[in-house]
């Protein structure tokens, strides 16, 4: 079996947790819609990859719904984002005192969501130094669980996808991972927690 040597994590719901159903709930009651349309859909993704703004992402909203302002958006596009327990930053920077492995962050993620992070976590540009590689979707304009995205990893860090183990709660993106021959955990962020880790993936190391 080869030998791990670099982890590649998600943010959200691995280090930063999140609440997804909470905030599609509060967005869909904001909206007053029962889905989100298509067009909410694209904008969202285009948002995602840097192919808008934010000022683009906010004003698409406000002209479909022109009863909303502006902070009404943000606020709900932003519930999402709960809290990040500090012994989560404790366990990387073990890692990074270890000095075993690269550590690489991988996220589909955008401007408001890390402005909002930044404002909010104290200790975030502390967590963002302890990686070797920093990626945000909206930076490097690819997206999980996208084949292109994990080959932009691979190539721009000299990596063999064999000794790397990515860590991500969205099965959709572990899949793609795994056909390209990476080791990866699907993490059930309501009963695991990544500073398990080499409990949970004791055969890898």
């Amino acid at each position: 079996m080869s030998i791990i040597n670099t982890l590649i994590f998600d943010f959200g719901d691995v280090f930063i947790n999140l609440d997804k159903q909470g905030a599609m709930k509060t967005a869909l009651q904001l909206f007053k819609i029962d889905t989100f349309e298509a067009d909410m859909v694209e904008t969202n993704t285009k948002f995602e990859v840097g192919a808008i703004t934010s000022s683009e992402f906010i004003d698409f909203y406000l002209s479909k719904f022109p009863n909303l302002n502006r902070h009404q958006i943000v606020h709900t596009w932003n519930s999402i984002i709960k809290d990040f327990p500090r012994y989560r930053l404790n366990f990387i920077r073990t890692l990074v005192n270890k000095g075993d492995y690269k550590l690489i962050l991988l996220s589909n993620t955008n401007d408001l969501h890390i402005d909002f992070i930044k404002s909010n976590v104290s200790f975030y540009d502390e967590f963002k130094s302890c990686f070797d590689a920093f990626y945000l979707s909206q930076e490097i304009n690819l997206r999980k669980p996208n084949a292109d995205i994990f080959q932009f990893v691979l190539d721009e860090n000299h990596l063999n996808p064999n000794q790397c183990l990515f860590i991500d709660d969205t099965k959709e993106n572990t899949d793609t991972a795994a056909s390209m021959g990476f080791h990866t955990w699907n993490i059930d962020e309501t009963k695991e927690d990544v500073i398990d880790l080499f409990k949970i993936k004791k055969e890898h190391f």
